[in-house]
């Protein structure tokens, strides 16, 4: 009588290479999606268009420039306006006022703003919920309505035409105030709880604890107020009485006063100047704008 040989189990490998390998589906892609590309490519036309067109103008002739039908390529590239808006006019002090303003204007927005923002988010004072109130109903408020008795107090206080009149009324916005509160609210108390059984004080808190954890919403903040200070134009043009306190917006203006008397090569020169540090410090920094509105949004 034979005895049948035992029936071995086939080994791992084997089973795996003949359990059936799954299929991968094939992405299908939309019909319709080069629509998407082509309008995309119909807007960034329509956005950087006018800035091409503005740079283009800068290094024209005035005989070019007034030329029917216009030239979208210079027939003759010359930099004349920029050297004469350098050296024959006060140009220059013209930027040292704008730089002078949107600095001081941002380091003053991201001291006070971050600290009021701590103070309405973690610390528990009688009227904190009145405040926080008052400053969302000053952001609702459009600028136009507080102008002229904004006016009237730098007036009184002697600050027109003079650097104090053009920071202080914007050394702490409302806007400000509530995005560092909403990003302050996320921070765990936990935190703050500890660092004060160890003895710190609130200042300290701020200082070691909360302002580390701010890096994003500060840039975010920093290049907001910025945009904002170096474009100003309606508050300057008001509280600057001589031309020595002149911003670089209102400067620009002051190139094309009156119909006929419109110096266009001077004008697009100056407006390139105008929006070139603009756009330098969002490339530079557009990686925490885009965070720091992320996250901003995200917090209660």
């Amino acid at each position: 009588m034979s005895v049948a040989a035992p029936v071995r189990p086939a080994s791992p490998a084997a089973v795996v290479q003949t359990r059936p390998q799954p299929s991968t589906p094939r992405r299908r892609r939309s019909p319709g999606g080069w629509w998407v590309y082509v309008a995309l490519s119909i807007g960034l036309v329509f956005l950087v268009g006018p800035f091409l067109w503005m740079v283009a103008n800068s290094v024209k002739t005035s005989a070019e420039l007034h030329h029917v039908p216009p030239t979208w390529i210079p027939q003759t590239f010359t930099l004349d306006n920029y050297t004469t808006i350098f050296t024959k006019l006060n140009f220059p002090q013209y930027f040292i006022n704008s730089v002078i303003v949107a600095t001081i204007v941002v380091a003053s927005n991201l001291l006070f703003c971050s600290m009021i923002g701590y103070a309405l988010a973690k610390l528990r004072f009688r009227g904190k919920s009145a405040v926080f109130l008052i400053v969302l109903a000053t952001i609702m408020v459009p600028q136009t309505v507080y102008l002229v008795p904004l006016f009237v107090l730098m007036s009184n206080l002697g600050f027109v035409n003079s650097y104090p009149g053009l920071i202080l009324p914007f050394a702490a916005q409302a806007f400000g105030v509530f995005l560092m509160r909403q990003f302050i609210q996320g921070i765990p108390d936990e935190l703050l709880e500890a660092a004060r059984m160890d003895g710190a004080g609130e200042f300290t808190i701020f200082r070691r604890v909360v302002l580390p954890l701010l890096g994003a919403p500060l840039a975010t903040l920093g290049i907001l107020i910025f945009l904002g200070s170096w474009n100003n134009f309606l508050w300057p043009l008001i509280i600057a009485t001589s031309d020595q306190m002149y911003t670089l917006p209102v400067a620009v203006a002051t190139f094309s006063i009156g119909q006929n008397a419109v110096d266009y090569g001077l004008l697009m020169a100056g407006s390139v100047v105008l929006i070139a540090p603009v756009l330098l410090v969002f490339l530079l920094l557009q990686r925490f704008v885009q965070q720091g509105i992320a996250t901003t949004g995200l917090k209660g």
